[in-house]
């Protein structure tokens, strides 16, 4: 007698699941591993991959269906990501790098209102120090990038200079970072965006799981009634009112701004190997703009796989094409096809629901190297989060003890989920960032540098200002950013570090910071 699919499906993805146990122990939590880590032999990576057998058996289950392009697993997936942020819609992309061209691209469309639109010859307000993918686009769609400088001790941009760096009629919209899981000040650029009537695109990459607090009124002030509505229906857990009155609210990043995009390649919060999203936090028009471009600039806004979802296939005109010219071909952006897998958004499904034990691991990770290192204050500067004014050190090896803040801005703090921690080396050590750069790498202890560091400095800026003196502008004298590219280094805090591997590499540093000490003093 034949066997039935289904059991052989069954069959199929119980041996996946064991197979994974057996075979993806590395990848693991920390806590159910079975494999050792040995000190100066195993790595201890700045990021990486950390999943189960969930993941392995969703992506062979899905690819048994052989759909392969976007489909229900998609669709699933944008829905609980839109979700989670508190977001009107959420399109997956095969990268944060394009959901930072779609985001930027969508501002460009001729379907935008004419003084809003984004065009050639435009300024975008944007950071001197971070990943270049944030700062590409703005070149790519003919638009002006302008440079602020960074805080160094935050990461972030210096929100202070954002009034001059406006220049009117010309300026149309801010794109920013929140560096390695830390918010950029959100209520002032928020405050700046609604004053100029400015679009706000959060590149949120590298921060899923942050989160933003401020004044109720505030909240209110800057217009952003679809998370007052949330707080108010009391459902959504990561949107909510805090103290006697409700006078806070709390928010994730990437739903404060028009656009937010997010990056799933390993390294980031949660992984589908490559892949990513943008993030629509009111206008439904802008879901319709950036499907488009993600989908060749067609106009049709079918799915794969499904016809006349319009019901007038055959009914339109645009363009100069004829009278009932198939919908489906008909091309309204220059765009792209870069979709992801549905395989992958079955993996980012399974990944997804351990989102929020990823954002706790960070956080403690991130404690955990701030309690070791706290003596090292001499000779180094850490990040403080954004709207901090300074570390409070909670005396103490219980990780139940919060390390506490002093917090500058009343009203308005954050809570990072720390996509790396960030160390300066001051100038009066007695050794550089490089030199501790390359002894960890000895240690086979990951690290890097804030990706680009002061992107002016690259190649490819130096260039363009050769090739075209007006392709960009800056604003001061980004100190901040050269401090970053020339001090500036951080290490992981990624969930599959455990306290041995995050020892070892406290245990490193302070070896290091001994014998370069001594060595200077002999």
């Amino acid at each position: 007698m034949s066997r039935k699919p289904e059991d052989i499906r069954t069959e199929i993805l119980h041996l996946v699941k064991e197979y994974s146990i057996l075979t993806h122990q590395a990848n693991y939590p920390p806590e159910l591993r079975n494999t050792l880590f040995i000190p100066e032999q195993s790595a201890v990576p700045y990021a990486g991959r950390v999943f189960d057998h969930h993941e392995v058996v969703a992506a062979v289950d899905s690819t048994l269906e052989f759909w392969l392009t976007l489909g229900k697993e998609g669709a699933a997936f944008e829905k609980e990501l839109a979700a989670y942020l508190g977001v009107r819609q959420s399109v997956l992309t095969n990268s944060g790098s394009s959901a930072n061209l779609l985001a930027v691209s969508a501002i460009t469309s001729h379907k935008i209102q004419p003084e809003k639109r984004l065009r050639k010859g435009d300024e975008v307000i944007t950071c001197a120090a971070g990943f270049p993918t944030t700062v590409s686009p703005i070149v790519q769609v003919g638009a002006i990038p302008v440079f602020l400088d960074n805080d160094p001790l935050t990461g972030n941009i210096r929100a202070d200079f954002l009034e001059e760096a406006y220049n009117p009629g010309k300026t149309k919209a801010v794109v920013i970072a929140h560096t390695l899981g830390n918010p950029f000040d959100l209520k002032t650029v928020l405050g700046f965006c609604r004053k100029y009537d400015l679009w706000l695109i959060e590149d949120n990459c590298d921060a899923l799981g942050c989160s933003y607090t401020l004044k109720t009124e505030d909240a209110k002030t800057l217009e952003l009634d679809h998370l007052l509505r949330l707080a108010d229906g009391g459902e959504h857990t990561q949107v909510y009112y805090s103290g006697q009155k409700k006078e806070y609210l709390t928010a994730p990043t990437g739903c404060f701004g028009d656009i937010s995009t997010q990056s799933f390649y390993p390294p980031h919060h949660l992984t589908l190997g490559e892949g990513g999203a943008v993030n629509i936090v009111r206008d439904f028009q802008l879901k319709i703009i950036v499907e488009s471009i993600r989908d060749w600039g067609r106009d049709c806004y079918c799915p794969s796989g499904v016809d006349n979802t319009c019901k007038k296939r055959f009914q339109w005109q645009l363009g100069d094409l004829p009278e009932g010219y198939d919908h489906k071909y008909i091309y309204s952006h220059l765009g792209y096809n870069i979709k992801p897998l549905d395989i992958q958004a079955a993996i980012g499904r399974q990944q997804l629901r351990k989102l929020n034990y990823f954002i706790e691991a960070r956080k403690q990770n991130w404690e955990y190297l701030r309690r070791g290192l706290g003596d090292l204050d001499d000779l180094f500067e850490f990040t403080l989060p954004t709207h901090a004014s300074c570390w409070v050190d909670p005396k103490g090896s219980n990780l139940e003890l919060k390390s506490q803040f002093e917090w500058s801005e009343e009203g308005a703090k954050v809570d990072p989920s720390w996509f790396g921690f960030m160390i300066l080396v001051k100038p009066t050590a007695p050794f550089s960032k490089s030199e501790l750069a390359a002894f960890l790498d000895e240690r086979k202890i990951g690290n890097r540098m804030l990706f680009g560091g002061n992107l002016l400095r690259q190649p490819v800026f130096v260039q363009l200002k050769k090739d075209d003196p007006d392709a960009f502008r800056v604003v001061g004298a980004l100190k901040g950013a050269d401090r970053i590219m020339n001090e500036a280094i951080f290490v992981g805090t990624y969930p599959g570090l455990s306290n041995v591997m995050l020892d070892y590499v406290v245990t490193s540093i302070k070896e290091f910071v001994i014998s370069r000490c001594q060595n200077g003093n002999s």
